[in-house]
């Protein structure tokens, strides 16, 4: 399937955002409209950061083991996400580019690897759906750091 990504630009520096995302559990403050019940476990931040949550999308729950396998301060995050019994993997990708105003522009990619049969046959709905909730995580993680981070420059 074809991957999604949604993005946000904010006044905090790369580091800054990077700094925020790279301690797992502040991820429940912004995805908990559809991300619940989370149990951590490994490190709290970097490599090896796990959490396993209950996800709610489209009227189904189920069960996500999330596990950050890749970091690159301050630009990227890389997240392995599996769920459906080990039916669907998929990653998903911070990436923290500069902007000129000392901000930064927040992405988040979610690329599927392995899917099952039902989401391959619903694509255009499973990535709609997936699209509008992490829409709704960048605005959620905006405010969270105007909450929690000063802004650049402040």
């Amino acid at each position: 399937m074809k991957s999604v990504t949604v993005s946000i630009d904010v006044p905090q520096t790369p580091g800054q955002v990077y700094g925020f995302l790279d301690v797992i559990a502040h991820h429940q403050r912004f995805t908990d409209h559809y991300l619940t019940d989370w149990r951590y476990s490994g490190p709290g931040h970097g490599v090896g950061a796990c959490a396993t949550v209950t996800a709610a999308l489209g009227g189904a729950k189920t069960d996500v083991a999330i596990e950050v396998i890749e970091a690159d301060p301050p630009r990227r995050i890389v997240e392995r996400n599996v769920s459906a019994a080990g039916r669907r993997l998929a990653h998903g990708t911070y990436t923290i580019e500069p902007l000129g105003t000392g901000g930064s522009h927040v992405s988040f990619t979610y690329a599927w690897v392995r899917t099952p049969l039902a989401d391959r046959l619903l694509a255009a709905v499973v990535r709609a759906t997936i699209r509008r909730a992490n829409r709704t995580v960048m605005r959620r993680l905006a405010d969270e750091l105007a909450r929690h981070v000063p802004a650049a420059g402040t």
